[in-house]
């Protein structure tokens, strides 16, 4: 009996212990898809981290579909006192934005839970599919140590804004299903007369 009271409890200590799982870095890239010519801001997330005190890293992307106009810095760390950051090097002919960081100042824990490390303007200046990424990440918890993590990279989906134009014979079939469909509909009012 002592035995299955021991196993019992194991069990619901066990199901009661938080499950802990790696930070989530991510991009949220609005549905993935882009206009050329048009700009957009991503943002760079992160999720179920605890103790955030420093963060740094850099996004690859493919130049020869988007060019990077900017970095904005995101109000997650901001949350856990006064910060100092930087937003980054923009290099559009390698593709890269190289040492975007951020860092909580003083003493005190680092911040928890889920939010927007930075924003990042991009203009879609070609047609295509571009991917989009993370080098050189570096999370700090406010005793110094490493935080283990998860980067998800993203792919964005640049389309030409012109609108199809549908061909003609794509025309004569949607004309005659309307002459098919109207000449039917005038065949059952002249029945019913």
């Amino acid at each position: 009996m002592k035995l299955w009271k021991n196993l019992v409890a194991a069990v619901l200590l066990g199901a009661c212990a938080q499950a802990w799982a790696d930070p989530i870095l991510s991009f949220d890239t609005n549905g993935g898809q882009a206009v050329l010519g048009s700009t957009h801001d991503y943002a760079v997330n992160i999720a179920d981290v605890s103790d955030l005190y420093t963060y740094q890293f850099s996004i690859n992307y493919d130049a020869r579909y988007l060019r990077a106009l900017g970095v904005t810095e995101g109000g997650f760390l901001a949350t856990g006192g006064a910060t100092l950051g930087g937003t980054g090097f923009i290099d559009d002919g390698a593709g890269t934005i190289s040492f975007i960081y951020n860092t909580l100042y003083g003493g005190g824990p680092g911040v928890s839970g889920s939010g927007l490390l930075a924003s990042i303007r991009f203009e879609a200046i070609g047609v295509g599919s571009a991917a989009l990424s993370f080098a050189d990440v570096l999370l700090l918890g406010s005793t110094g140590d490493e935080f283990a993590f998860d980067a998800a990279s993203a792919q964005i989906t640049i389309v030409d804004g012109v609108a199809d134009v549908p061909e003609p014979a794509s025309m004569l079939l949607i004309g005659a299903g309307l002459a098919a469909a109207a000449a039917l509909r005038r065949r059952k009012f002249v029945a019913r007369a």
